[in-house]
């Protein structure tokens, strides 16, 4: 069993209109040794994922991992996969991720249930995580995601503390508010930090997935907490307002079930896997590259 950190949920900021009950770590562990030990994992895992995360760094993890030359299986065997992972910094569950994934989509489901290809990008959108289980360190894998190339904003998490030794932050390419960027170049112009996120959507976009390009956005930026949980970065993004573009408020919709969607009662993942199935056969058939 492959035990994960995901560290953004203790600092990332409440989205509006949420259960606050969620990823509250303080009131779940204060004053116990827990807190202190989880503190210096998350502090240490953003650490090395600041570090380390630099224009270079993720030239080369794209030129790795978007080959997609690792596996080939398909995408149910890559979520039953992930009945290895478990999160263990997650305060609302300690369950394998694949279950995480059916609570998602199954959220999605009883709010949108006319809007199937939704539905499975909530099944979906964590699959990403399938490098964690392939040996790539937890520091590039999980954690929010930022644009490499340019100075970190203000919301993300330990941006004052944890990137002193990352070589771009002594660059004069890169260590200003728009680095190598022009102003409102696209978020699809922009070189986000490795992890999930941008692993999953290569994946689909290799293998020629029958999604639209509303679920492709929400899987590549759902990580991306200091842009759509916090309205930083919208100097890189298209110069429109964040809520009116449908692909944006699928980002929102999509990370606000991957946030609220745990629940006391595990899916039954046996009795869902029929209908789940045939979403997958409708949008990303077969073996896939990974």
């Amino acid at each position: 069993m492959t035990t994960i950190l995901d560290p953004s949920p203790v600092h990332r900021p409440d989205m509006e209109g949420c259960d606050k009950n969620f990823r509250n770590f303080e009131v779940c562990n204060q004053n116990s040794e827990e807190v202190n030990s989880h503190t210096d994992q998350v502090r240490n895992t953003y650490q090395l994922m600041h570090t380390h995360q630099t224009v270079d760094f993720v030239r080369r993890k794209m030129e790795q991992w978007c080959k997609l030359d690792h596996a080939q299986m398909t995408m149910l065997e890559c979520l039953e996969e992930l009945n290895n992972l478990v999160d263990e910094s997650d305060p609302d569950v300690d369950v394998p991720n694949i279950y995480h994934a059916f609570q998602t989509a199954e959220s999605i489901r009883e709010k949108h249930p006319d809007n199937d290809w939704l539905q499975l990008t909530g099944l979906i959108h964590d699959a990403g995580k399938i490098m964690a289980i392939w040996g790539e360190p937890q520091w590039c894998v999980v954690g929010d995601t930022f644009p490499t190339g340019c100075l970190p904003a203000e919301s993300v998490v330990f941006r004052h503390s944890t990137f002193q030794d990352n070589p771009d932050m002594k660059d004069p390419k890169f260590n200003t508010k728009l680095g190598m960027y022009e102003e409102n170049c696209g978020l699809d112009k922009v070189l986000m930090s490795w992890g999930h996120d941008e692993y999953m959507y290569r994946v689909l976009k290799g293998n020629n997935a029958k999604l639209p390009e509303e679920a492709l956005y929400a899987i590549r930026f759902h990580s991306f907490y200091p842009w759509h949980g916090s309205g930083d970065y919208d100097y890189l993004s298209c110069n429109v307002p964040f809520r009116l573009t449908v692909p944006n408020r699928c980002v929102f919709s999509c990370s606000k079930f991957d946030l609220y969607s745990k629940a006391d009662d595990l899916p039954d993942i046996d009795a869902l896997k029929p209908y789940y199935q045939g979403l997958i056969d409708k949008y990303i058939p077969g073996k896939l590259r990974w």
